[in-house]
């Protein structure tokens, strides 16, 4: 997107901003069934630690020939990345997952069919994210939701989004200042979710999206303009809350969301329409309940982007030749199918001027595609929370990879949390990110009860 603007330089907080952000997601699912406990917790335990190793583990992998190429990055970028930054301090403090967590006042920025298993009346969620501090100080993201369940099947839910990128100072090709300016991107959503049984709901969400990048700057002769997009999200989430695990009680949830589904946009009348960041997501999230005032929750999800992999094209004479890989040109419904088989792989030029393909270097990469996130949450008693978590993304495809921690305190009808990020990386410019989030729960106010709205 930001390659495009060709006739405007881009400061480095921009190019920082595309690079790091791709957001890549994928499909995890989990079945629901009765384990003892012994061998349960030291299960998810070793699969978190599992998580966490896998940065050296894939590394300890390559071949000579992908150790030669670790500089040929193939990271997917799409437009209004802001869209895929966690916008709560809870699932920020749980490496990023909460498309299976028990629903609360973020639950429609993560699986829209959450929302129908709240036990609250009202409630709402504000959340706060100074963003990319390590590189500049003005970049935030905030998040602001609300969720009013109908009845006990129904309910809705509607959210502000706005991500602030600072003040920028744009300049020609001559280094020359042309105007201060400071782009800014938010969307609006209104989503519903509806119970099929006791166990089981769907939900979706309607989503408006601008972006104002270049607040009309010219380019090369032409005029830019906002971005502008609709978009919807689609989930499922199950819950059983009788699941046994060994001679305690728990619950099990999972989910699967499909987000960001819609049209392509374009900052000019002539350049190439940007996919905006379509994204799989599936996880999930077992808790137990160690006695009457304490509980474990063990979640983990997997992502991945349903956005066109860049191809590898040819070199000298052949530099437009698609060597290996496909077309990313393509509509937004032939991009979400091309996205699971479209990888490159490693391409290597012969001494004859053919090129060859890596043998499992494409399905290596489609692989790498997936990211994970996961953590433990201890709560006690619904009034004190600590969290842990980890996030892995392979570094030919973003290199975000990050341990995260958090705390949540509930005082009457407010939950404060906060969440803190520790990057793995060597200059990784998400280090030392803080989310804050801000919860209401107003059926506490008022006493309602968990099935008659009618008390709000």
């Amino acid at each position: 997107m930001w390659q495009r603007l060709k006739g405007v330089k881009l400061p480095k907080r921009a190019v920082w901003f595309c690079s790091i952000e791709p957001f890549i997601r994928t499909a995890h699912y989990f079945r629901t069934n009765p384990m003892d406990l012994r061998k349960f917790l030291p299960l998810m335990a070793f699969a978190l630690l599992a998580t966490m190793a896998t940065p050296s583990l894939l590394q300890a992998q390559l071949t000579q020939v992908e150790t030669a190429e670790q500089l040929q990055l193939n990271t997917i970028t799409t437009a209004v990345p802001f869209l895929m930054i966690a916008p709560d301090s809870r699932s920020g403090a749980l490496g990023d997952a909460g498309v299976a967590l028990s629903p609360d006042g973020a639950a429609m920025a993560w699986n829209p069919a959450r929302m129908a298993f709240t036990d609250q009346t009202f409630e709402a969620h504000l959340g706060y994210a100074p963003w990319l501090r390590q590189l500049v100080d003005d970049m935030s993201l905030a998040y602001l939701s609300g969720t009013r369940k109908l009845n006990k099947r129904q309910a809705v839910g509607m959210a502000l989004r706005y991500f602030s990128l600072g003040n920028i100072t744009f300049t020609d090709v001559n280094g020359t200042a042309i105007r201060d300016f400071s782009p800014n991107e938010f969307s609006f959503d209104f989503g519903f979710s509806q119970k099929f049984g006791d166990n089981f709901s769907g939900g979706f969400t309607a989503r408006y999206i601008h972006s104002n990048l270049t607040g009309g700057t010219n380019i090369l002769g032409a005029d830019s303009r906002p971005g502008r997009s609709v978009a919807v999200d689609v989930g499922v989430f199950h819950s059983n809350d009788r699941v046994k695990f060994g001679d305690r009680d728990g619950r099990m949830n999972w989910g699967v969301c499909i987000s960001n589904v819609g049209a392509k946009m374009s900052y000019t009348e002539t350049a190439e329409r940007d996919f905006i960041p379509t994204n799989l997501k599936s996880g999930v999230a077992a808790t137990v309940f160690l006695d009457d005032y304490n509980n474990l929750t063990f979640t983990l999800d997997a992502n991945k982007l349903l956005v066109p992999t860049a191809p590898a094209y040819g070199e000298g004479a052949d530099d437009d030749l698609i060597v290996s890989g496909f077309d990313p040109n393509v509509g937004v419904a032939s991009g979400i199918l091309q996205s699971f088989y479209d990888a490159p792989g490693i391409v290597e030029r012969q001494g004859d001027g053919s090129y060859l393909v890596q043998p499992g270097s494409v399905f290596r990469e489609e692989m790498r595609e997936v990211n994970l996130g996961g953590g433990i949450e201890y709560d006690y008693n619904g009034v004190f929370a600590v969290r842990g978590g980890y996030f892995y993304e392979h570094f030919t495809k973003g290199n975000r990879q990050f341990i995260t921690l958090g705390a949540g305190i509930k005082y009457t009808v407010l939950d404060i949390d906060l969440s803190y990020l520790i990057a793995t990386t060597q200059q990784n410019p998400l280090a030392n990110t803080l989310r804050f989030s801000l919860r209401l729960a107003f059926d506490d106010v008022v006493g309602g009860s968990n099935d008659d709205p009618s008390n709000f």
